[in-house]
Parts: structure tokens; C-alpha cells; sequence
């Protein structure tokens, strides 16, 4: 079983846009896939058709009454399954902050769904904080989207710094570009100057383009709504490198 955290500590980089393509990828090829949205705007909710909570828990992440597995829903997809948002995600840092082990409170909810699933994704919130520990902390491999410009890649190099503070091997940690835009210089140059500097950013890149906006309108993954589109094909070929690169060599092979 694996964990995966697609994680910025910038929001607006096509994230949430990743997780839910890449979990559908995964299911399709055969990976029993928890997708779990940590975000409280539930965009990943919103893509599968599910209908976000506003009550005042976060239902299982906190421990109470009622186990997590209570509030996962299947989607309308095989093998792929969704722990919904819920608004009470805004308040995870603060809550984590006050309980025993707080850096390993994620990790502890989670525990119980590892043995049901081959591989769990994780939707994060744009954060550097209690939550984010949290989020390294559970999970095996930690994939960032910087898209190419200049504060993106700023962001990126934060984030770096942030993770070997927190013990994060570099071989965990792996990046790619997204929302790309191929005729513009800056683009290019930045993708070169990151490629040349920087390791463990993954070959794959996802273009802008209309059909990935369009997720909102479809409220499904590219694959399924235009399986032909350039978008489907980027999301195929991260995905594929993903399973070649980050799985078959680290913990778990999904």
C-alpha cells in the first residue's frame, strides 16, 4: 500500500486537477484507490459528484464516535472510492496542534483504510504548518506541481527547505510542471533553469488547456469526459511515470 500526497505550499498550480486524474488512472489499471480530499473548499469532492459537509467535525481525522470508513463514499467509478471534504478540514492544524503526537495524527487516522486500499491519494490544502507535517509524515512519496513561472518556482524552493526540515528524504519528493505553456519563453526558461538545478522533477509535463478547465463543467476526470484529448494523454504519461519511477523503486507497487 502506498500513500501519495499531491502538496504545494501554493495554491492555483492544477493540484487538486492531478489528484483526481491520477487517482482515476490508478483505478483504472486495477489499484483498489482511496482518493481523500483534505482540502475544506472540496474541489476533488466536487469533481466525483459528492455533496461537501459543513458540520463541525471532521469526521475520523480527530478520532470520536464515528470511524473514517463511515464517511467514505464510492464514486462512480471501479476501485475508486472518496473521503469526502468537510468544512471542519479549515481547523485540522489547530486541532492536530492540541492533541498528543500532533505531527502524526494523519497518519494515525489513515491507518485503518491502509489494509483496504492499494494505493491512498491525498488532496492537501496550500499550507506550510501543523497539517503539513502531518501530511509528510503520512505519506510515502510527496508529488509537487510548480507550474513555470517565477514565484511558482520560489515556492517550490520553500518547500524543499521545509521538507529537509522535516526529515523528508529527497528520493520521496518528486515534482512536475503543470499548466504549461509552451510558447511562452519565460515557461521555457524557467522549466530548463529547475531541470538543470533542481532533482526529482519528473519528465512529464500537464499543459494548459481548455479540457482540464473543463473538469468543473463535466465534474469528472479528463479520461473519462475527452479520453482522445492532449490532456488525458498528459495526465496518462505522469501517471505512467509515476508508477515507473516513484512505485516500482520505493514502497509499494501499485
Amino acid at each position: 500500500m502506498t500513500t501519495l500526497a499531491l502538496y504545494s505550499n501554493k495554491g492555483g498550480v492544477g493540484k487538486t486537477a492531478a489528484a483526481v486524474n491520477l487517482a482515476y488512472l490508478a483505478a483504472q489499471s486495477g489499484c483498489t484507490t482511496l482518493i481523500a480530499d483534505l482540502d475544506p473548499q472540496g474541489s476533488a469532492t466536487f469533481y466525483f459528484r459528492v455533496k461537501p459537509k459543513l458540520k463541525r467535525k471532521a469526521r475520523g481525522l480527530v478520532g470520536g464516535k464515528r470511524p473514517l470508513e463511515r464517511s467514505i463514499k464510492a464514486t462512480d467509478f471501479d476501485n475508486l472510492d472518496l473521503l469526502p471534504a468537510d468544512f471542519s478540514h479549515r481547523n485540522l492544524d489547530i486541532t492536530f496542534d492540541r492533541r498528543n503526537r500532533r505531527k502524526q495524527r494523519l497518519d494515525i487516522a489513515l491507518k485503518p483504510l491502509r489494509r483496504n486500499y492499494d494505493l491512498i491519494i491525498l488532496d492537501c490544502p496550500p499550507s506550510i504548518n501543523i497539517l503539513a507535517e502531518n501530511i509528510v509524515n503520512a505519506s510515502d512519496h510527496v508529488l509537487v506541481p510548480v507550474i513555470p513561472t517565477t514565484l511558482s518556482a520560489r515556492a517550490y524552493k520553500q518547500l524543499l527547505s521545509f521538507l529537509r526540515e522535516n526529515g523528508r528524504s529527497p528520493d520521496r519528493v518528486s515534482a512536475f510542471f503543470s499548466m504549461v505553456e509552451g510558447r511562452k519563453k519565460l515557461h521555457r526558461l524557467i522549466m530548463n533553469s529547475l531541470q538543470t538545478r533542481s532533482g526529482g522533477i519528473l519528465r512529464s509535463a500537464i499543459p494548459y488547456l481548455s479540457q482540464i478547465e473543463q473538469m468543473g463543467l463535466h465534474r469528472e476526470p479528463v479520461p473519462a469526459s475527452a479520453p482522445r484529448s492532449r490532456a488525458a494523454h498528459s495526465y496518462r504519461a505522469l501517471w505512467a511515470e509515476i508508477q515507473e519511477n516513484l512505485f516500482v523503486q520505493g514502497r509499494g507497487q501499485p
